[in-house]
């Protein structure tokens, strides 16, 4: 489906590289105009450099509420308002919970949790302006628990019901949903878990397998399902949990 966002204004937080980065380009490519948002003015410069026209900067750290705030802020007032936003930013770590400390829970919860609400929370004025929409990036690990995850589930099962609960809220004037993906092909999933392993091979294979349809999907497929949540196509949805995990929870 080719999707047209001509004239809208966006805001990807996290959206340097990763899946954030694969939703930024996709909605340039359909015609909005996008703040990228990055933790530092100098992740958000280059970014936005590769990025091309239609792009501007919105640095600031999305794991504290004054973060949030700047970078909203920098947003809106480069695009001229704001139709939707993507909470993109995001960390995972696998680790057991007796070394699961206070850091890592505050570190993980900052930024996937309390940073997507204080998100949303800096950007429902101009939402609410131009009566557009929130879209959240969960994951799978909000819908099920898996072990050495504890962490991440917790932020993420925040994310999947804050969704629910902000729709509830801000309807009918300002739409609220989220994507759970699954595995999928970044930087992040390979420096940090395939690479690292001391069987790279056998730990891609694992991650294929995981799903019923037998591979890992790639950040654009998770662009397209953002925004279709996002377009006039789904104008009649709001608080959606959007599994997108290749059926790797329709049987757990």
């Amino acid at each position: 489906m080719q999707f047209d966002f001509s004239g809208s204004r966006v805001l990807v937080t996290g959206g340097t590289r990763g899946i954030g980065g694969a939703i930024a380009r996709g909605f340039l490519d359909a015609g909005a105009r996008v703040a990228i948002n990055g933790r530092t003015a100098d992740s958000a410069a280059r970014a936005v450099a590769r990025a091309g026209e239609g792009a501007v900067a919105a640095p600031g750290d999305i794991g504290t509420a004054a973060g949030c705030e700047v970078a909203v802020r920098q947003a809106v007032e480069a695009l001229g308002g704001l139709d939707v936003l993507v909470n993109s930013a995001g960390i995972s770590a696998e680790l057991p919970m007796e070394e699961s400390d206070e850091a890592f829970w505050d570190a993980t919860l900052d930024i996937n949790l309390k940073g997507t609400f204080f998100c949303c929370r800096a950007a429902l004025g101009a939402l609410r302006a131009s009566g557009g929409n929130i879209v959240n990036i969960a994951s799978e690990s909000g819908l099920l628990g898996s072990a050495n995850l504890t962490v991440y589930c917790a932020s993420k099962g925040g994310v999947v019901n804050m969704t629910r609960a902000m729709a509830m809220e801000l309807a009918p004037v300002v739409r609220v949903n989220c994507v759970c993906p699954g595995y999928v092909d970044t930087d992040m999933i390979r420096a940090d878990i395939i690479d690292k392993a001391n069987d790279p091979t056998a730990i891609e294979r694992e991650m294929i397998d995981y799903a019923p349809l037998k591979r890992i999907a790639q950040p654009e497929e998770v662009a397209a399902a953002v925004m279709y949540l996002a377009s006039s196509a789904a104008c009649f949805a709001t608080g959606s949990a959007l599994q997108l995990d290749g059926g790797a929870t329709a049987g757990r």
